[in-house]
């Protein structure tokens, strides 16, 4: 197996691929008014096996085509959302969000939790915007200090990691600027990383390990997502998920 495909393999049976929980899910959907009667069409970009995928689907009414680049996270989303009589809301698509297959104006909600920075923040909401309806929501979750002054390591870390990572009053004046109003922010509690993301991921280090038979890159995965915990661990007050809600006003 290449490196890609063991963390694949390795996050591939959990509910989230990155940090959140249903609670926060919906939370940002609360900032959102639509017509009780209104059937939207939502998309859900790097919807990943789909945990929040699962909670939209259950709170609203319309079609949600969860998009993802790997098979076998949209597989897991399938089993899931028939086991639990969902099939017919959840449409499942294996598509690179930069090439999403909407026409201008089509989607009610654009929702993407920890996704975004895979073609960066300003270039998703740019690129999206034109698939979205005037008066239509984005949701996305975003790597964000929630500090002004950060340590050293951490600063070093996720600028070279992520260099789009940045203050929220920042990323707020990009969708300003792109012809948004921001209706909600909040960043995910950190509960969030460690119960819901961290602790089920520990707990499966070793059944992945025995799986991929210790191979040297088997080890380098657990061994760099634990490095990633640690520094979380330490640095927690200092850096989280950011939630942005908006509405398209233009």
């Amino acid at each position: 197996m290449t490196e890609l495909e063991l963390i694949i393999d390795l996050h591939k049976n959990s509910e989230r691929q990155g940090p959140g929980s249903e609670k926060e899910t919906l939370k940002a959907l609360d900032f959102m008014d639509f017509p009780n009667d209104r059937n939207l069409k939502i998309a859900d970009i790097g919807c990943g096996s789909g945990g929040q995928t699962i909670s939209l689907a259950k709170k609203l009414s319309g079609q949600i085509t969860a998009i993802d680049l790997f098979p076998e996270f949209l597989n897991e989303l399938k089993a899931k959302s028939e086991k639990i009589e969902l099939k017919s809301e959840i449409k499942t698509l294996e598509k690179s969000m930069d090439e999403l297959p909407f026409d201008n104006e089509e989607l009610d909600i654009i929702w993407a939790e920890g996704a975004i920075y895979n073609i960066g923040f300003e270039n998703g909401i740019k690129k999206w915007k034109n698939n979205l309806k005037k008066g239509g929501y984005l949701a996305v979750s975003e790597i964000t200090w929630i500090t002004n002054l950060r340590p050293k390591e951490i600063e070093t870390f996720w600028k070279q990691e992520y260099p789009g990572i940045d203050i929220a009053s920042n990323k707020m004046k990009i969708l300003e600027d792109n012809g948004y109003t921001i209706v909600g922010y909040f960043y995910l509690a950190q509960d969030s990383w460690i119960e819901n993301y961290y602790k089920p991921m520990e707990a499966r280090f070793q059944q992945f390990l025995d799986r991929n038979n210790n191979s040297e890159l088997a080890k380098k995965v657990v061994e760099e997502n634990k490095s990633e915990i640690g520094l979380y661990l330490k640095y927690k007050d200092y850096y989280s998920y950011g939630f942005y809600i908006a509405k398209k006003n233009e």
